[in-house]
């Protein structure tokens, strides 16, 4: 068993957190409450299942993805920070998300709700050529998944950045869905085309039928995803977040080789962040943190 997984044993509490080798032998925590599993990777502080006792998964994890240092993991919740979408030069939507974090600290309440906290290392922003930023991970576990991104600028200067949690959701089926707490909101459609079309939506609840590839601005309110096969309904409450992004591949979008074609059907993206024009300025020793609360319910 690699060494660093042995010096995290220190973190690990009897009945609730445990870690080990996952795929590609990266470390892996696995968390146990009363009322839900959840599976955490260092690899990009990638949250890459949680499920409700009874229930099916709540994240959808790609039976091809990756686990290997330097890729991406499809599927989970992959970090979009310090930038998000492509970027000349660099890797698409930044760096955390195929950096290994540091956990920092394991806890566990006396109702065996159990609270995580990662840190990117301290000298990727340097190693980076970007502004010296603390960002931690915060992440509870119990009959909801909370996640929290902070960010802290230490540098002299003024440090702009994008954030998202580019949540993947378990669906049913994607033709027995739809997505309301977005009527009425502005849209940048990149399934149109590569700059995005300027739309505004219309529809009170969103169904999808095609590639989809939306950024939705001013939008800080809750989402919710109404699953008719599942019979259930996922909550996307979101704190200082004004973006929301939604996305399905369908048939059309090309791929990298660790997406099956046919997962389209199985999953939807609804991520909370804050991209484009609603992207982020901090001043020197400002802070900015990010939250999302997921949940769900029967339909």
């Amino acid at each position: 068993m690699p060494s660093n997984i042995e010096q995290l044993r220190h973190h690990e509490i009897s009945g609730r957190v445990a870690i080990s080798k996952g795929s590609g032998d990266l470390p892996k925590i696995i968390v146990t409450t009363n009322c839900s599993t959840a599976e955490i990777y260092l690899h990009g502080a990638h949250i890459a299942s949680f499920q409700k006792n009874g229930e099916q998964p709540l994240i959808f994890l790609s039976k091809k993805s990756h686990f290997t240092n330097g890729e991406p993991i499809r599927g989970g919740v992959p970090i979009i920070f310090p930038w998000f979408g492509p970027r000349e030069g660099s890797v698409t939507h930044g760096f955390a998300r195929l950096t290994e974090w540091e956990l920092k600290k394991t806890s566990a309440d006396a109702n065996g709700n159990v609270k995580l906290v990662f840190a990117l290392p301290d000298d990727v922003s340097v190693k980076a050529n970007w502004p010296v930023a603390k960002v931690n991970f915060i992440v509870t576990v119990s009959d909801k998944l909370t996640m929290e991104l902070a960010v802290a600028n230490l540098s002299p200067e003024n440090f702009t950045f994008e954030n998202c949690l580019h949540t993947y959701f378990e669906v049913g089926n994607i033709a027995q869905i739809s997505i309301a707490g977005l009527q009425g909101l502005p849209f940048d459609d990149f399934a149109a085309g590569a700059g995005g079309a300027h739309k505004s939506e219309n529809d009170a609840a969103l169904r999808i039928t095609k590639e989809t590839n939306r950024v939705y601005f001013d939008s800080s309110h809750t989402v919710e995803i109404r699953d008719e096969k599942f019979k259930r309904i996922i909550r996307v409450e979101k704190l200082n977040s004004k973006s929301t992004v939604v996305w399905n591949p369908w048939t059309t979008q090309k791929l990298p080789d660790d997406f099956d074609l046919l997962e389209y059907k199985n999953m939807v993206c609804v991520e909370s962040g804050n991209v484009k024009q609603n992207k982020i300025t901090l001043a020197p020793n400002q802070t900015s943190d990010l939250k999302a609360v997921i949940s769900s319910k029967p339909l």
